[in-house]
């Protein structure tokens, strides 16, 4: 498959799950880390993390998968295609075809809820590495309906970036070729509307965490997140996690919104390296 979302040096796979095709690359050697990103306008796994896939892959043996419905990766055949639980689920079949033993999850915003809901459930996650975070109930605000509406322009989706990305300069023409890739194929807009449709809080609510499952986890966890995120903010979030994980770390980065693999990568990749590699 030809696309700008198949990053050098990683070779394209698939896995069959909840009757679609979901697509990851693989890539490195070394202890295994799970990459799953965060949803929105033409997310996907290398536009999220387009700046750490070569450097993390040079350390450790990388799986970084498009969840169902973004990416590279298939529609989800059925409705809601909002799918809390479902994209959990494609999360541990991808788990489960990774090496035996230890592995690492690094997610971002929505899967950073998968990746601890995961751990909750799963003794061999050792280690998570959450930005931007979310997994608890808190209000809708204008920045996150804001992102989840689906772009009719380049020009809009610009805008709509710029409620993720706190230094506009750093939202490139790759940037959105990337996303618009994907937000124009085929009727994926109309795809997109259904997923988000219009009650957005209940979306929102589905990817609420549990006091039970979050002691359960037993692997070390990390967390950053952005001081000025704007769509999911930290006192919301991560903050409000934290006393439930007494062990982990918590870092915020200032100056720094919703996209922190976008906006600081060399000090997301030194703390990747030195959490992981530990």
């Amino acid at each position: 498959m030809t696309s700008s979302l198949v990053f050098p040096g990683y070779k394209l796979r698939e896995l069959r799950f909840g009757g679609a095709v979901a697509r990851y690359l693989e890539a490195g050697s070394g202890f295994p880390i799970l990459l799953l990103h965060g949803v929105g306008p033409g997310t996907s796994c290398v536009g999220n993390f387009r700046f750490l896939l070569g450097p993390l892959s040079d350390r450790f043996h990388v799986f970084a998968m498009d969840l169902v419905g973004f990416g590279l990766s298939d529609r989800k055949p059925a409705p809601p295609y909002f799918d809390f639980d479902f994209w959990t689920r494609q999360g541990q079949s991808l788990l489960d075809r990774m090496p035996a033993g230890p592995v690492g999850i690094l997610g971002h915003s929505l899967s950073g809820a998968i990746a601890l809901r995961l751990a909750g459930a799963n003794g061999r996650v050792a280690k998570v590495f959450t930005t931007g975070t979310v997994g608890t109930k808190y209000r809708l605000s204008s920045h996150l309906e804001r992102l989840w509406t689906f772009p009719e322009s380049r020009a809009e989706l610009r805008a709509i970036l710029s409620t993720i990305i706190h230094d506009t300069s750093r939202i490139t023409d790759p940037i959105l070729d990337e996303r618009m890739e994907i937000l124009t194929r085929g009727d994926y807009p109309a795809y997109f509307k259904a997923m988000f449709g219009p009650d957005k809080q209940k979306l929102m609510d589905s990817w609420a965490l549990t006091q039970e499952e979050l002691i359960r986890i037993k692997g070390r966890v990390l967390m950053l997140h952005g001081r000025n995120d704007l769509p999911c903010p930290a006192e919301e979030t991560t903050l409000r996690l934290a006393p439930h994980l007494p062990s982990a770390d918590i870092v915020l980065l200032g100056n720094c919104s919703h996209s922190p693999a976008v906006e600081y990568p060399d000090k997301l990749l030194a703390m990747a390296g030195s959490f992981f590699g530990e």
